[in-house]
């Protein structure tokens, strides 16, 4: 049985330049992920199957049309003769809520699929069929921080942050990134004209790197508010933990985050916050 960790990406900024022609919206993001995330299994064998078990697998959805099947059906019809198994899935992560744990998942499988049939994460059938199986695949391969650019095919250099502790939450309401897009109403060929992406420092300090952060923005909070008011309840909730440094939305949300200095003031407010919401999924974690 071999076995992969999934880890729950986090978008700590997340420019939208415009839409382009073919309809896909151009962004700039630089994504971390987190120490904990879902995990699969798998147990390799003639047959490629998938099972799922977890506290919020009863909102991921039927198993066949899971992102973990799909990855394995496009590296599949880029390596005829492909040796698959049964994946076994622990979803730990809540679903459309702007961590990218389908997208994460999908890459495990990928991982896994790859030291099955002796496959470099850098071949690059793998990489191709990550794209195909969805914008957000290519960056999970690796669980590195990095920027991300284009419709997500784009990827910069591994990035060294200084130590981030965050804290996530999430209200317990899915958000559909498609409707976040549809909620900005932007037409193809359209720009936002919101402003270029800062330049971030990796190895400057905690201090340096929160004040750059702090220069950029999430540019689909404001829509996804719209459509889920809740998420402003939260980002105001984080924000008023002691020791805050920068609050934001990921993705396209619900969930978001708060970075802190330290373990200490993060896992105190993780703790506050599950006492105080008790529906609320929240967790305390390490980027990287």
């Amino acid at each position: 049985m071999l076995v992969e960790k999934a880890a729950a990406k986090v978008n700590l900024t997340l420019h939208v330049r415009g839409r382009r022609a073919d309809g896909w919206h151009d962004l700039e993001s630089l994504v971390a992920f987190s120490g904990g995330g879902d995990q699969l299994s798998l147990e390799p064998g003639a047959t490629t199957t998938l099972t799922v078990s977890g506290p919020t697998a009863g909102e991921a959805g039927p198993d066949d049309a899971n992102l973990v099947l799909r990855a394995a059906r496009e590296l599949g019809r880029r390596l005829p003769g492909l040796r698959g198994g049964a994946f076994q899935l622990l979803k730990r992560l809540p679903v459309a809520a702007g961590l990218g744990g389908g997208s994460s998942d999908a890459a495990a499988a990928l991982r896994l699929l790859a030291r099955v049939n002796g496959l470099s994460l850098d071949d690059a059938r793998l990489i191709e069929a990550a794209a195909a199986t969805g914008s957000d695949v290519p960056v999970c391969l690796r669980q590195t921080a990095r920027m991300m650019r284009g419709r997500g095919d784009d990827l910069g250099p591994p990035l060294d942050l200084p130590r981030l502790f965050c804290v996530l939450v999430n209200p317990g309401v899915a958000v559909e990134t498609r409707a976040v897009f549809a909620e900005m109403r932007l037409q193809p060929g359209q720009s936002t004209g919101f402003g270029q992406h800062p330049g971030l420092t990796a190895d400057a300090s905690v201090d340096g790197f929160v004040a750059g952060l702090k220069k950029a923005r999430n540019d689909m909070e404001d829509a996804a508010c719209v459509l889920a008011p809740v998420i402003g309840d939260v980002l105001s909730v984080i924000a008023a933990a002691k020791g805050c440094r920068l609050v934001r939305m990921s993705g396209s949300g619900a969930t978001c985050f708060g970075l802190f200095e330290t373990c200490h003031p993060a896992a105190r407010a993780a703790a506050v916050i599950r006492r105080h919401h008790p529906g609320w999924w929240v967790k305390s974690t390490l980027l990287r």
